[in-house]
């Protein structure tokens, strides 16, 4: 990335604010010349501005660096707008509802796009008394595995995170239960 902050986001930012350049300048102790080259794409904050920038602009530091404007529209919680994100250093798994800026480990993770469940993933489902005991036949070695199988409620989700050689499979309550996703550590994200 040839570009850390977008000068486009500064001025929209600043300008939602209701800040000129001068202002913005005054509360983070540059010049307002300074601004407007970075506004204007022909330099950028030094990293010690970062935060202060972030916070005179009322946005996280997470926010100024994704390069967009992200508003929250999910103003309610809304488990079809249910959003994973898997951090691939650390095997961090994030949840969310709805579009969000997820960083772990010093990157911005990428929401994942669930594929239906194909022959090589597949889930198998058993109702046992007020269970679901789900498993998917996957290997489950070292280097290929399943990372996690999550069941997607009426008003929430549980995640169960399964490790390398041991069984891909997990038992959920049945309550309110309408929809599963899995992770293949090398084939991404599946729904069923």
């Amino acid at each position: 990335m040839d570009k850390y902050i977008v000068g486009s986001m500064l001025r929209s930012l600043r300008e939602k604010k209701k800040l000129t350049q001068l202002k913005l300048a005054e509360a983070i102790n540059v010049s307002d010349k300074a601004i407007s080259k970075w506004e204007n794409g022909h330099g950028y904050p030094d990293i010690s501005l970062i935060e202060p920038l972030a916070n005179a602009l009322g946005v996280s530091v997470i926010e100024l660096f994704a390069g967009q404007d992200i508003t929250n529209t999910n103003r309610s919680f809304n488990m079809l707008k249910l959003r994973f994100y898997v951090c691939p250093i650390c095997g961090n798994i994030i949840a969310g509802a709805g579009e969000a800026v997820i960083s772990c480990c010093g990157i911005t993770l990428p929401a994942l796009e669930a594929e239906t469940a194909d022959a090589a993933h597949r889930l198998k489902i058993e109702r046992v008394e007020d269970e679901y005991y789900v498993t998917v036949p996957h290997e489950m070695s070292k280097t290929h595995y399943i990372s996690f199988i999550a069941a997607v409620h009426d008003d929430g989700y549980e995640i169960k995170k399964l490790y390398p050689q041991s069984d891909a499979e997990a038992r959920f309550k049945i309550s309110g239960t309408n929809r599963f996703y899995f992770y293949c550590n090398r084939h991404g994200l599946f729904k069923a």
